[in-house]
């Protein structure tokens, strides 16, 4: 087989276990593709079987924008802390890897997105992404407003004017992210749909808004002191009044390599402690 290496060289043990892992492949007989510890290069024209990315789920986010519109299937071994994507220890992968050459395990596949900016002067620039589009004001107690336009047959429809903080408008393998932090629901991973929320909205009747990722949303920056655009937490660009975005489903899909007797509702039991049972003060035994 096939595979990349990718991660995030700047973070401790990295380097080290990316040295280990090419030395598990190459002694099995597999062939390295490219190894690259510090995700600086284009992989859009790598031919491979599976990219094994080390780090955490900030680690995958950068290889999926690495491979552009050429997606590989990623193995994430998690060498952080929280690890949604990355969900397999360093340690497992000896084991796993037959599992690999025997072609049993299971690929998901995950809505990308397209975020494209628009100028007044006609100027335009697109990021392609996995997590979240998140618009926020710069400066502290200054709000932002924007105006939220939705795409169908009937041409651009008005969706909602916000004022506050700013908007998330996150796919499902990015709502246990910023989304679920300002109060957005979760999506289970593999569902077609954009979650809109606003950061901490001047109104109390604004909640987050689930939509169907056929539909291209469009966000108008009316008004701002100085806006920023943070793709996947990320890439930045400085919006102002001239800019608006289209947010939209990406032509490609994020594929991600999954093992048996790992599953998202574990993930989210162990992770974030979803669904678990409060724990209350023990009451005294009653006497018989």
């Amino acid at each position: 087989m096939r595979f990349l290496i990718l991660g995030n060289g700047q973070r401790e043990g990295v380097v080290e276990a990316g040295q280990r892992v090419a030395d598990w492949l190459t002694a099995a007989g597999h062939t390295l593709v490219a190894v690259d510890l510090f995700q600086q290069q284009s992989l859009a024209a790598v031919e491979a079987d599976l990219a094994i990315v080390l780090g955490g789920d900030g680690s995958i986010l950068r290889a999926a924008r690495q491979m552009g519109y050429r997606q590989v299937p990623v193995v994430g071994i998690n060498l952080g802390t929280l690890g949604f994507l990355a969900d397999l220890a360093l340690e497992e992968l000896p084991d796993r890897l037959a599992c690999l050459e025997r072609g049993e395990y299971r690929v998901t596949e995950h809505l990308m997105y397209e975020c494209e900016v628009n100028q007044a002067d006609g100027q335009t620039q697109t990021f392609l992404g996995l997590n979240d589009v998140v618009i926020q004001n710069s400066r502290p107690f200054r709000m932002v407003d924007l105006d939220l336009l939705v795409e169908n047959e009937r041409g651009r429809q008005p969706v909602a004017r916000y004022r506050g903080d700013g908007l998330i408008i996150s796919t499902p393998v990015g709502s246990t992210g910023h989304n679920l932090s300002a109060g957005g629901p979760i999506l289970t991973q593999e569902l077609d749909a954009f979650v809109i929320t606003p950061i901490s909205p001047h109104s109390l009747t604004f909640r987050p808004l689930v939509e169907s990722a056929d539909r291209p949303f469009v966000v108008v920056i009316r008004q701002s002191d100085q806006a920023w655009l943070i793709t996947d937490g990320q890439e930045r660009l400085c919006l102002t009044p001239r800019h608006w975005l289209t947010v939209r489903r990406a032509p490609v899909r994020f594929r991600l390599v999954k093992v048996p007797s790992h599953s998202y509702y574990r993930t989210l039991q162990e992770k974030l402690r979803w669904g678990a049972t409060p724990k209350y003060r023990d009451e005294p035994e009653r006497s018989a």
